[in-house]
């Protein structure tokens, strides 16, 4: 499932975004998350850290009982979308990351691997989210053993979060659907559940877990990492192939397996939207030579679903609600 819906209306705006080889170019995790995250801002505002203040948190789209006042009709017009500016009494979330490594992850083609590009957007979105004031958690997932930090917001936490995601992967075979049955006994407070993956793994093997983490109340996004090689099998000569999981090699010919192979990819595709549709799940793919502000904006998006009791009372005390032709929120599944 492409993220084009998305990103491409934002297309005024991405001129700014650093190209993910550039940001991958940053050794450490925090530095990385900061400069995605100021870049990122810088795009929708005149500074770089204008709308982290006090007062003002961040923007959010626009749902039905928002005040019409509130519209930023400057922003509308870069972006083709109707925003509103969230203050700090409408934050104070829980999000759940959770971050595949299981091997298939430590593919990449283009000088970093999936599984780094994987921890960048986790670190950027818990970078973002603490910025919030939000409770922000980590799962690591896909592997025995799995790593989990609790949702918190609290002086030491994101650099707790951020050395566990630097860790190297420890992951053999995919584990997704346990580890994210386990993240639904953890995660007893509702809030928003964040899959890093690139999902290679039997997509009925997600039905149940994502069904146990909505039956907790939990607002899901799937965020699909892909290599662009792996769309394409885009090899220029016959080669032998390893899987990274089971090691099992196979030689092909990339000519004549490409449309058989493509063929399956799109099949795997569309069984994976297939469940997430099921789940109410918002799936987004993202090939990790994407800017990985693509994701933030997808997080903000998704974010702006997961109400807060004290948001719902403001809401409900607020003038006249637009029309359905306004309604700009991205949280379909």
């Amino acid at each position: 499932m492409s993220n084009s819906n998305s990103v491409d209306r934002f297309a005024t705006t991405r001129r700014t975004f650093i190209d993910a080889s550039s940001i991958m170019q940053i050794k450490n995790l925090t530095m990385r998350a900061k400069s995605i995250v100021e870049g990122f801002a810088s795009g929708l505002h005149r500074s770089p850290v204008h709308g982290f203040s006090v007062e003002f948190s961040e923007y959010r789209p626009y749902v039905e009982g928002d005040d019409p006042r509130g519209i930023d009709w400057k922003l509308l017009a870069r972006s083709d979308r109707y925003y509103v500016k969230q203050y700090e009494d409408e934050t104070n979330r829980r999000c759940y990351i959770a971050v595949d490594q299981s091997l298939s992850m430590d593919y990449g083609s283009l000088g970093y691997t999936k599984a780094q590009y994987a921890q960048t957007i986790a670190a950027t979105f818990a970078y973002y989210l603490t910025l919030q004031r939000d409770a922000v958690g980590v799962m690591t997932c896909g592997n025995v053993g799995a790593d989990f930090l609790p949702p918190r917001h609290r002086p030491g936490h994101l650099q707790q979060l951020m050395r566990l995601l630097s860790l190297e992967s420890r992951g053999t075979e995919s584990k997704l659907g346990e580890s994210l049955s386990q993240l639904a006994g953890l995660s007893r407070r509702r809030g928003l559940v964040v899959l890093v993956s690139d999902l290679l793994t039997d997509p009925e093997s997600l039905a149940q877990p994502l069904g146990y983490l909505r039956g907790r109340g939990h607002e899901l996004l799937v965020i699909r990492v892909i290599d662009p090689t792996e769309v394409t099998l885009d090899f220029k000569q016959s080669t032998m192939l390893v899987d990274a999981e089971t090691g099992r090699e196979m030689y092909i010919d990339p000519e004549s397996a490409r449309r058989e192979y493509q063929n399956r990819f799109r099949a795997h595709e569309a069984q994976l939207i297939d469940i997430c549709h099921r789940r109410a799940a918002r799936l987004v793919t993202i090939k990790t030579d994407e800017p990985p502000e693509s994701a933030l904006l997808e997080l903000i998006n998704r974010r702006a679903t997961v109400v807060s009791p004290l948001s719902s009372a403001n809401r409900s005390r607020r003038g006249p609600v637009m029309s359905s032709g306004l309604n700009a929120s991205a949280s379909g599944g």
